[in-house]
């Protein structure tokens, strides 16, 4: 591939897993680029020649990889910095720009482009049915770059609040006890029959949902592949013909359900 005369930044989500749901324009920026960053499973996804260099690492070093990415761009590389989903969602988006920010100031000349992907929220979300017809938010269980005492503030305020609740990072060898301190505070705020789904590998082979409640959920069926949804009051169970089962929030919401 013929290199640029300038260098670039592309930072491309790269979707949840299945092909189809990569975007035109993700494989449009991974067409130029003549290096790849990201950690090593997601780097190993992207189709590319024998010509496109490929700089996989650990998942720990977002920054590293960020301040790799710009000193390739700054010497006229086309550089693709790949997450999995959505770069912009607890990705590698925001690790780019701090490492601009607070890098030679050469760096805020590079161009930079992000490329949005489909986030594993999504794609749970349509696998699921309708579960963030209402209002939602996404929290992050990880306490590598925040305080766990924080991550818990704010499961607390998002349940309190009536917002259905998607966890990301949600247990991990390193954390195998978070998923269940947090499922333990939830249940003191919110009733039993709240339905939960834990969504692994969405569109990929080893693809798994479990539905299950708030009371009976189970940390155990969790890993670092699975998107874990808590529904709110207004999220609601619809037994399908089939056997399976929908799930959608209300878009409605009265006074006394705020």
């Amino acid at each position: 591939m013929t290199q640029q005369a300038a260098g670039r930044i592309f930072i491309v989500g790269l979707g949840p897993g299945a092909p189809e749901q990569m975007t035109p324009q993700a494989r449009a920026a991974l067409a130029q680029a003549t290096d790849l960053i990201g950690y090593a499973p997601y780097v190993a996804r992207v189709e590319a020649g024998p010509e496109v260099v490929r700089h996989a690492s650990d998942n720990r070093v977002e920054l590293d990889r960020a301040r790799h990415a710009a000193e390739l761009a700054l010497a006229g590389r086309s550089v693709a910095v790949v997450s999995g989903g959505d770069a912009g969602v607890f990705g590698m988006a925001s690790a780019v720009f701090e490492a601009i920010d607070h890098g030679p100031a050469a760096w805020r000349g590079v161009d930079v482009t992000v490329i949005p992907g489909v986030s594993a929220v999504l794609a749970a979300a349509a696998r699921l049915g309708a579960p963030l017809g209402g209002d939602f938010c996404v929290i992050s269980l990880s306490d590598n770059l925040k305080p766990r005492a924080v991550v818990h503030r704010r499961l607390a305020a998002a349940a309190d609040a009536g917002l259905v609740i998607a966890l990301y990072n949600p247990r991990s060898k390193a954390r195998p006890d978070q998923l269940g301190e947090a499922l333990d505070l939830l249940r003191t705020i919110l009733p039993g029959d709240v339905p939960v789904a834990f969504a692994r590998a969405i569109g990929r082979p080893d693809e798994r949902v479990i539905l299950t409640d708030i009371a009976h959920a189970d940390p155990e069926q969790v890993d670092m592949s699975t998107l874990v949804l808590i529904g709110c009051p207004l999220t609601h169970v619809i037994d399908r013909a089939d056997g399976g089962k929908w799930l959608y929030t209300s878009r409605r919401v009265e006074e006394s359900c705020a």
